[in-house]
Parts: structure tokens; sequence; C-alpha cells
């Protein structure tokens, strides 16, 4: 199962995308946490060290292996290098879980990424299209990968969104976006629900019966988010979570 996680900014993506692939793994599956958010927190959120996530090479940085990959210098180079190796090799290991960061898209006024774009999509092609095992792709803000299609090819992308109007508008865009990608499944997450109202709002606004469930806004979030381990107050994260993962594998056949 390859899944990308997405939303409008703050709305809990990181964490859920964590529970995701921390839950995966504790059934046994392989699994590729992709931070593919410029802000970096997914690898912080599973428990692993800041040192180790800013030693970790971002994929377009490794403009040796590219070179190598897409065949030397020049204006020519290979579109489709072979880069499965590249997972085991520029990947921190947490268990049954491989972490890595796919880094950030280039800024304006510096050189030309050419290369490294074309190395970093055969990278994201052959995590969602040759693994024969759980992909979790914590995606950045907004609609932007989906537009330049980072996305395409995953058997379901589940929306995260807060009940409010603008988090459910860009939950709308994000969606229509990814079923003109073709992507297979489409789901809703609502995040930091605190009355029975928010939960109405969501139904009312997003097709009932593509949410997967909502998770209550509690404490225990924003320490996940802040990659601080508690159990305190996580019990009712720990069971709505639960139904809402079984209600992604039931959809979306691993």
């Amino acid at each position: 199962m390859k899944i990308a996680v997405s939303g409008k900014g703050g709305v809990g993506k990181t964490t859920i995308s964590a529970y995701f692939a921390k839950r995966f793994a504790k059934e046994g599956y392989q699994v590729y946490a992709v931070d593919a958010d410029p802000d970096l927190s997914l690898g912080t959120v599973l428990g692993i060290e800041n040192s180790d996530i800013a030693n970790l090479k971002p994929i377009v940085d490794m403009r040796d292996v590219i070179a190598a990959k897409s065949g030397g210098g020049g204006s020519f180079y290979s579109l489709n290098p072979d880069v499965d190796d590249v997972l085991d090799e520029y990947a921190i290991n947490l268990g049954n879980i491989k972490f890595f960061k796919m880094g950030a898209v280039k800024q304006g006024g510096s050189s030309c990424y050419c290369r490294e774009n074309s190395f970093l999509n055969s990278l994201m092609n052959s995590l969602l299209l040759k693994k024969n095992d759980v992909v979790v792709l914590d995606m950045g803000a907004g609609i932007e990968h989906l537009t330049r299609g980072t996305s395409k090819g995953v058997d379901a992308i589940v929306v995260v969104t807060e009940p409010t109007v603008v988090s459910v508008q860009t939950a709308k865009v994000v969606s229509n976006l990814a079923r003109e990608l073709e992507i297979k499944s489409v789901k809703f997450v609502g995040n930091k629900i605190r009355r029975p109202e928010e939960k109405e709002f969501l139904l009312k606004q997003l097709p009932a019966a593509d949410i997967l469930g909502c998770v209550s806004y509690n404490d225990h979030m924003l320490d996940a988010a802040l990659g601080i381990e508690t159990t305190e107050g996580s019990a009712g994260f720990e069971e709505e979570m639960d139904q809402i993962f079984q209600n992604l594998v039931k959809d979306v056949q691993v």
C-alpha cells in the first residue's frame, strides 16, 4: 500500500503520517516513511534524534550519486536512473521503518536542478510503483505536490482537515486534483474536533462515505507533534486512530 497524507498546513498531517507508519510497522510490514515536507518534522515525530535527521543527506543534495546514476556530467542524462539501492543506502532505520527525507524544491536564483529533479522523480516512481511494501508520504502543505504530479501512482491519498471553512476548502481542492490524477482512493480524516457540531460540519461538507474518521482535539496530539513521548491523554487518540487505520486498510487492500 502506498499512502500520501496531505492537507492544509497545521492540520496534523505529520502526526497522522507517523501513526500510520508506526502501526504498519507494528503489523510486520516494511515501511518507507518519506518526509516530503520542507518542514522536515516526520522524523522527529517518529522518535528519531534531530541530530541524526540533520545528518541525513536529502536526495536532491546527493550530487555525486545523482551524477553517477544519471550518466555523469554534460547536458544529457538518463531520465530513469536505477535508484532502488538509494532507499537502503540513505535511510535511517527504526525497526521496520526506513525513514528518509526528499529535500526541498530549488529556490529562485539557484543553479539548475534539472538533473536532481529527474533523479527525484525516478526515486518517487520507485517508491510508488515498484516496492511491494508500505510507503507513507508526509506531503508538504497545500496542493503544490499534486500539481507537480509527485503523488501520482499512490493507492490512496488521505486528506487531513480541521473543521473550518478554509481547511475544508483546501481539502476539497486536494481531493479534486487527486481524482484528476486518477488516484485510486481519496479519503478524509477530520482532526482537532472539539464539539459534536464540528463533526457534523465535516459530514455536511465532505462525502460521508469517504471520511475514515475523526480525531478529537487533545494535548497528546500536540505532544506528538513536538516529538514528546507521553501516554497521558493518548487512550482516546489511539482508539480513534485505530478505527481510522482499520477503515483505511479495509478500503485499500494491502
